[in-house]
């Protein structure tokens, strides 16, 4: 055997990729059914993924990995230096979303009709290009819509701005997380909150590789 020891290496982050997937994906909002459905994989495997990273993490529930602020080793965020320190600034729109009840039906229309840049269409969501803001369109697996849009803010450093706002009173759903990595390692990371009504907004940033 040469000394060789069996099973799949150590892997050298905190979390494994497909933990990471998981994680962010709870601290982005989603049930354990809707991630399961998104990752096809088994709720029990699902659950698995959950517990296991919490475990990792010595974090005592569900709650608690919603807001915690882990960063992936190889993410392009550890790259952009201390975070910033000026005043967070909101304002500029980066995203709006919209739930639609076919989504390719949508796609056709929003591509075809209105001539929107289709930039990726991943299945259950498709992202187009409104002139440098992306518009976000996503489809329940039942099939339900809620006809409320959501805006995103775009902002330089998600964290500053996480801990910003929060210094405001602005309770955060969980803590800013990646949901994309595009093929020149550009992030899309996001935060959620809500409005005086209770209504969705977001803050998002988009990190380019150092």
């Amino acid at each position: 055997m040469n000394g060789a020891t069996r099973g799949r290496p150590r892997h050298p982050d905190v979390l494994t990729p497909a933990e990471w997937l998981v994680v962010n994906a709870v601290r982005h909002g989603l049930s354990n059914r809707v991630i399961a459905w998104r990752r096809g994989i088994s709720i029990d495997a699902l659950k698995y993924h959950v517990e296991n990273a919490m475990d990792k993490l010595g974090l005592k529930d569900r709650a608690a990995l919603k807001h915690w602020q882990g960063v992936p080793i190889d993410s392009a965020i550890n790259g952009r230096g201390e975070s910033m320190t000026a005043q967070v600034r909101i304002g500029r729109v980066g995203q709006v979303s919209r739930e639609v009840k076919d989504l390719k039906q949508a796609i056709a229309w929003f591509r075809d009709v209105l001539g929107l840049p289709l930039l990726g269409d991943y299945g259950n969501v498709a992202i187009f290009d409104m002139e440098g803001i992306h518009l976000f369109l996503s489809h329940h697996e039942d099939g339900n819509t809620s006809g409320n849009s959501i805006i995103y803010y775009a902002v330089d450093d998600i964290h500053a701005a996480y801990a910003g706002l929060s210094a405001r009173g602005i309770d955060f759903e969980g803590a800013p997380h990646m949901i994309h990595r595009g093929p020149d390692g550009t992030e899309t990371w996001m935060a959620f909150f809500h409005d005086m009504d209770g209504e969705h907004l977001a803050i998002m940033s988009e990190v380019k590789p150092a």
